[in-house]
């Protein structure tokens, strides 16, 4: 297999963003921000050599897909596995009080939900399944913080209690390279 290289982005920002709230599983909409947000990801990224573009299929994310490579020929493949963590009843919940209690769904699951440990591999699995028609190709993922932390965790080795400590520090993209030792553990 050769390495898969990975550009991650998070989808635009959201009109729950704005309210503070954590979306969860909820759908969410882009607000007016993150629509001209995702057009700048489309600008940045539409000649980057991108053989596919693969995102979550809660609407926020999609919606940033669909703004950012409308006129574009790179195809947009919606996975369910990219979600977020499933906050369960807790989805839409005020975000710093869901936020202050993350360590304690590292490993238990949200009432109703699933734990970090859960979303993540639920991410990781979707990363595996990345070689058997990519191998060599450079994609995108649009996600959000689970797929990010699969992404830290599978290829640079960041442990989820390390990385629920961490500031998330949005920024435009992040670069992964998935070799045949990722896929292998």
């Amino acid at each position: 297999m050769m390495p898969i290289s990975v550009v991650f982005e998070t989808h635009s920002w959201s009109i729950d963003n704005d309210l503070g709230r954590a979306t969860g599983w909820l759908p969410g909409a882009l607000s007016d921000r993150g629509r001209e947000l995702a057009a700048e990801l489309g600008a940045r990224r539409r000649s980057d050599g991108l053989a596919a573009v693969f995102c979550s299929d809660l609407a926020r994310a999609r919606q940033t897909a669909e703004i950012a490579f409308a006129d574009s020929s790179i195809p947009i493949l919606l996975d369910w596995r990219l979600r977020e963590c499933d906050y369960g009843d807790r989805n839409g919940a005020p975000a710093t009080e869901l936020h202050r209690e993350r360590a304690r769904y590292l490993t238990e699951p949200y009432p109703g939900g699933e734990s970090w440990v859960q979303a993540v591999d639920r991410v990781a699995g979707f990363l595996r399944d990345l070689p058997s028609r990519w191998s060599g190709q450079r994609v995108l993922i649009i996600g959000h913080v689970a797929t990010r932390w699969a992404l830290d965790l599978l290829v640079n080795g960041r442990s989820l209690a390390e990385l629920n400590q961490a500031d998330f520090g949005w920024r435009e993209g992040w670069e992964y390279q998935l070799s045949e030792y990722e896929f292998r553990r």
